[in-house]
């Protein structure tokens, strides 16, 4: 064992299964261990380098920040905070913004956000927030609670109360659930990722969004994993032709920094007012510096290539010898293995130079948004291998 790995397990918190692999150094989509080995990067620090490693326009942009302000308090205005705000407002229809760290974070304004508006709008006992079952939200008490995983929750009792989750798919039982327990939000992921990169249906996203708006629910998608151009538009609930009350995002908005957001609509444009919320480090300007130079790249042109590539890879994947099935949108890629366990095949592929991710019984690829073509699909060679 290196020093740095002896060091790492005698000091830092056991809380990450980590791969025997010690990263130094990496360009694109190409990553280096500490011997030089060669890596093709297919998780990209779980979808959070969207334009790969030491992306040289990203690079930019946050250094510049740095020699101007790494930091400054939210009580005063600062340029990069406000330009990112816009941008968001003007690619979403969405009207304000709330800036954070994380996706948790994000998730914990929306639902703030959403029991404040039901608890004026409909009175105090409307605050309940139906999820899904196999549902990811994050891992504070409250977004745990939010998490319609029961295997999440065993260690941690008493979660934060007020959620209850619905089955994925069911339409009239979300609908029932919803209304016994006199919901303030619905929150959905349109693909949920941890739970298997399983792809909720059109039909249904569109049911509960006209579900939620016939009964004043706000209605919420987290965007935290699929949105900032995974899945080949800006936002995933964009494939389906569906307007959210408030959305929540992170990974690869901050294209490597730490940085969260709430999207607020119409509805709740308002909701929050001074003293309502508040976040140290959120909107930091090198963070939205960096998201900045992130979505101004995101155009149509570069989100139809995030398609295409997909397109591709799925078809490079599917029906192939030891695959039983394959999910997902754009570049967010889950593969089921016909007879390995997805882990074992993960580990193998290491060996091969290949970093993949794992999500339930699936191999999950979140590849850099702009990974060249020959790459994506040398990889995928490999995972095919594999699973034979």
């Amino acid at each position: 064992m290196s020093d740095l790995k002896a060091i790492d397990r005698q000091y830092v918190a056991n809380t990450y299964a980590r791969f025997p692999v010690e990263l130094v150094s990496g360009k694109g989509s190409l990553v280096y261990d500490e011997t030089g080995k060669e890596y093709i990067d297919m998780g990209s620090g779980i979808g959070v380098t969207a334009f790969g490693l030491a992306d040289e326009i990203w690079k930019q942009a946050v250094t510049e920040q740095l020699g101007k302000l790494q930091h400054m308090s939210n009580l005063y205005y600062t340029e990069p905070c406000a330009r990112l705000a816009q941008l968001l407002c003007q690619r979403t229809g969405m009207k304000k913004v709330f800036f954070c760290n994380s996706g948790a974070e994000a998730n914990e304004c929306i639902i703030k956000a959403a029991r404040k508006y039901a608890a004026e709008k409909k009175g105090p006992e409307h605050t309940t927030i139906v999820t899904l079952e196999n549902s990811f939200h994050g891992r504070t008490l409250t977004t745990l609670a939010a998490t319609g995983q029961d295997h999440y929750h065993e260690l941690f009792q008493p979660l934060t109360p007020g959620f209850v989750h619905a089955p994925a798919g069911d339409l009239e039982a979300l609908k029932a659930i919803a209304l016994e327990n006199k919901a303030a939000g619905v929150l959905i992921e349109c693909i949920q990722g941890e739970g298997g990169v399983n792809c909720l249906s059109g039909d249904f996203i569109r049911g509960v969004e006209a579900f939620c708006k016939a009964e004043d629910i706000l209605f919420m998608v987290d965007e935290v994993q699929t949105g900032n151009g995974r899945t080949g538009k800006l936002y995933a609930y964009q494939n389906f032709g569906v307007e959210p009350d408030l959305v929540s995002t992170a990974k690869g908005l901050g294209g490597g920094l730490p940085l969260g957001a709430a999207l607020l609509g119409e509805k709740a444009e308002f909701v929050l007012g001074s003293g309502d919320h508040g976040s140290t480090f959120g909107g930091n300007p090198v963070c939205c510096a960096g998201a900045i130079s992130v979505l101004e790249r995101l155009d149509e042109d570069f989100l139809a290539e995030v398609q295409r590539k997909g397109a591709l890879a799925r078809a490079a994947l599917e029906g192939a010898e030891g695959i039983e099935a394959v999910t997902g949108l754009g570049l967010m890629i889950g593969i089921k293995p016909a007879h390995k366990a997805a882990g074992d095949v993960v580990k193998a592929c290491i060996e091969d130079g290949v970093l993949c991710l794992t999500a339930k019984d699936k191999i999950r690829l979140l590849p850099a948004l702009n990974i060249p073509e020959e790459l994506l699909l040398k990889a995928i060679e490999v995972v095919k291998a594999h699973c034979a």
